[in-house]
């Protein structure tokens, strides 16, 4: 990381006792240290949780261990304490489960955690997509499974350093049919945590809108190599179009009313605002790493297709993704 909160000397945040914090879940478990695990593990141990953080990164998680999370937000630059382990060496007696992989990753990390899995704790998913959840509930149970969606912005500017500046917001809510008391529990915490957190019963509808957002502006990206403000072509806008048409009329075959215009509303403020911003999923294929091409419009196309539901144009933009990833070398 160039900034200064990874090479000057940072005030350091100690864990805090747990018991300090006043939500009734404390003792939580983050699987994955990217730029979201690492910020919301800074941010809800410095509100007094007992949080450890989980990689398979074996350097990593000394660093982290060692060196604690270098944060730098609106809030100012410090560095947080933190506890990191491989998931195999967390005890159970877990109340909280958080799981920020990307979305081909779910499965091996689900499965990475299954032993904390007691019928007590339960298990939150913000990432990414859809499927998540499905892949949680397999270890955890629905019932044990909360579900949301963030726009909390988070870079990874180093091993053990993180970056978020501006607003952002969580909606979460319960996979299963009524919404949990818990889920209102975590709202509440990340919320005493200084994040905007909102319980909300019908989060499946903000699920799919991002889900709509990324489809549409993650998949194009990478297929054009153009920044955000490069799609702002009538080309681009009409390829965006049938996107967003197609993710609405499969999440109403679900069930799933979603705002056409609230998505346009999205998808115009960051063509005029972001516009020298590489979308995530471009910045992953420049990169060599495997995209999330299967949890957001693979995912799609898969939904749809059980529905009935024709989806010429989000289906053509992940089979491109996928011969790109296939042209490279191994």
């Amino acid at each position: 990381m160039n900034g200064p909160v990874c090479s000057a000397a940072s005030s350091r945040v100690a864990l805090q006792p747990r018991g300090t914090g006043k939500s009734a879940m404390q003792n939580i478990v983050i699987v994955g240290a990217g730029a979201m695990g690492c910020y919301f593990a800074a941010r809800l141990g410095e509100a007094g949780l007992s949080v450890t953080l989980v990689d398979i990164d074996p350097v990593r998680l000394e660093l982290l261990t060692r060196e604690g999370i270098k944060v730098s937000d609106d809030r100012g630059e410090r560095v947080v304490a933190t506890r990191a382990m491989r998931a195999q060496d967390v005890a159970p007696g877990v109340d909280l489960v958080m799981l920020f992989t990307k979305g081909m990753h779910s499965a091996a990390a689900a499965q990475s955690v299954a032993h904390l899995a007691d019928g007590k704790s339960f298990a939150l998913t913000l990432q990414n997509g859809i499927g998540n959840a499905e892949i949680l509930a397999e270890v955890f149970t629905p019932e044990r499974v909360l579900i949301g969606v963030t726009d909390i912005p988070a870079d990874l500017e180093g091993p053990n350093c993180v970056a978020s500046h501006g607003l952002g917001h969580v909606r979460l809510g319960s996979m299963a049919a009524r919404m949990h008391p818990v889920a209102e529990q975590v709202a509440q915490l990340l919320t005493l945590s200084g994040m905007n957190a909102e319980a909300d019963a019908r989060v499946e509808v903000a699920i799919w809108e991002k889900v709509a957002f990324n489809a549409a502006l993650n998949a194009l990206a990478t297929v054009s190599g153009a920044t955000v403000g490069g799609m702002d072509h009538p080309a681009g806008r009409r390829i965006i179009t049938a996107v967003v048409s197609e993710v609405v009329a499969t999440a109403a075959a679900r069930g799933v009313q979603i705002d056409t215009t609230r998505i346009w509303g999205k998808i115009d403020f960051a063509l005029a605002n972001h516009r020298g911003h590489k979308a995530s999923m471009l910045q992953d294929m420049l990169a060599g790493r495997a995209t999330e091409i299967e949890s957001i419009n693979g995912a799609v196309v898969l939904a749809a297709a059980q529905a009935g539901i024709a989806t010429p144009v989000t289906s053509t933009l992940a089979d491109i993704i996928r011969l790109m990833e296939a042209q490279r070398p191994r």
